[in-house]
C-alpha cells in the first residue's frame, strides 16, 4: 500500500513508529458527490460512471454491493484490479478471471488513475475508485459516501427504489456503524497491522466485544437495526465474509472463528445468499491478497489451506 508525494509514486508502508505500534488509517483524499439533478457538479447520468475496485477489499466491495441491489450495473462500468498489492501498489496486470485490466485508459497501475485525475496529488492509493469520463476525473475513493450515492441518485434512472439509508432510522445506523467501523471493520485492520504487543491487545478486545454485541444483538431482530435490512447490515457484511477465510488466521482475529456465533454466521450467510451478491464476493481474490501482499505478515507469501465452508446452508433467519 504505497502512496503519492506530490504525483510520485512511493513504495511507503504505514509508519506506526509514531502511534506506539498502532495502525492509523488516512482519510480519503477525493469527496465529490453525484446529485439526481448535477447541482454538484455530477449529475447522475447512465453510462458516465466507472468503479475501480479490487474483489479483495471490504471498502470496494461494498460499492459492488450496492451496483448490484440498485441495479446499476448497466449504467456503471467495472474494472477489477489484480488480487497481488506489491511494490507499485494496485495493478491493473490480467490474471485470466476478474482482472482484466484497465478498460478505459489501459493505465499498468491505479496510482496513475490518481494522477490523471490530479498530477500532483498527494495521497494513498486506495480503492474503491469512483471515475467520471466526462470530466476526467475522481469523483470520489470514500467507499461509505459512495455507497449512498448509490443508494439515491440513480434512482430516476433506474426506477429501482430500494431504500437502505431511510430517513427515519438514520441516527441510529449511524450510531451502529460508528461502532462497527471504529471496532470491527477496521478494527481488523488494527489487529492484523498492529507492530506491538499493546497496539494488539488495544484492538483486539474491543473487536471481541463488538461480535459478542453483534450476537447478542441478532438474537432478538433479524438485521441489525430491526426487521428491515440497512446500509449499516451491507457495511457490517463485507468483513463477514472475509473473517474466517482470511483475518480469523492472517489478522489474529483467533478468539472465536464467525462459524462458532450462531446468530452472526446464520445472518451472514442469509446476506450472502441475498439475490445478487454472491456474485461479488470472490475468495480466490481475497484470499491471495492477505496472504501474498503483506510482507510484514507473512514475508514467504505462503497461502495457507483454508477452511471449508458451506455459504450455500440454509440460513434460517426468515
Amino acid at each position: 500500500m504505497g502512496l503519492l508525494v506530490d504525483g510520485n509514486w512511493s513504495d511507503q508502508w504505514y509508519d506506526t513508529k509514531n502511534s506506539g505500534g498502532s495502525f492509523e488509517r488516512t482519510e480519503a483524499q477525493f469527496r465529490n458527490w453525484i446529485t439526481a439533478d448535477g447541482s454538484s457538479g455530477f449529475k447522475a447520468e447512465s453510462g458516465r460512471y466507472h468503479l475501480y475496485v479490487s474483489l479483495a477489499c471490504p471498502w470496494a466491495h461494498r460499492t459492488l454491493i450496492f451496483r448490484e441491489l440498485k441495479g446499476l450495473a448497466d449504467h456503471i462500468s467495472v474494472d477489477v484490479v489484480h488480487p497481488d498489492m506489491l511494490d507499485k501498489g494496485w495493478t491493473f496486470e490480467v490474471d485470466g478471471g476478474a482482472a482484466q485490466g484497465d478498460s478505459l485508459y489501459g493505465c499498468e497501475f491505479a496510482h496513475e488513475i490518481y494522477t490523471r485525475a490530479q498530477p500532483d496529488v498527494t495521497t494513498r492509493v486506495t480503492v474503491p475508485i469512483l471515475w467520471d469520463k466526462q470530466t476526467d476525473t475522481i469523483v470520489s475513493n470514500e467507499s461509505s459516501e459512495i455507497i449512498r450515492m448509490f443508494n439515491s441518485a440513480f434512482d430516476g434512472i433506474t426506477g429501482n427504489k430500494l431504500d437502505f439509508w431511510p430517513e427515519g432510522m438514520r441516527a441510529e445506523i449511524e450510531a451502529v456503524n460508528t461502532r462497527i467501523y471504529n471496532t470491527f471493520n477496521n478494527g481488523v485492520y488494527r489487529c492484523g497491522f498492529a507492530t506491538t504487543q499493546a497496539a494488539y491487545d488495544a484492538a483486539v478486545g474491543p473487536l471481541f466485544e463488538t461480535m459478542d454485541w453483534l450476537e447478542e444483538r441478532l438474537s432478538t431482530r433479524r438485521y441489525l437495526i430491526g426487521d428491515r435490512i440497512t446500509e449499516a447490515d451491507w457495511r457490517l457484511v463485507t468483513t463477514l465474509f472475509r473473517f474466517d477465510p482470511v483475518y480469523h488466521l492472517h489478522f489474529k482475529t483467533n478468539r472465536n472463528r464467525l462459524v462458532d456465533m450462531a446468530n452472526l454466521w446464520a445472518y451472514t450467510r442469509e446476506l450472502y445468499q441475498w439475490p445478487g451478491v454472491a456474485q461479488t464476493v470472490d475468495f480466490g481474490h481475497i484470499v491471495r491478497h492477505y496472504h501474498y501482499s503483506h510482507d510484514t505478515i507473512n514475508p514467504y507469501r505462503i497461502i495457507p489451506v483454508n477452511p471449508v465452508i458451506d455459504w450455500g446452508e440454509p440460513h434460517g433467519r426468515g
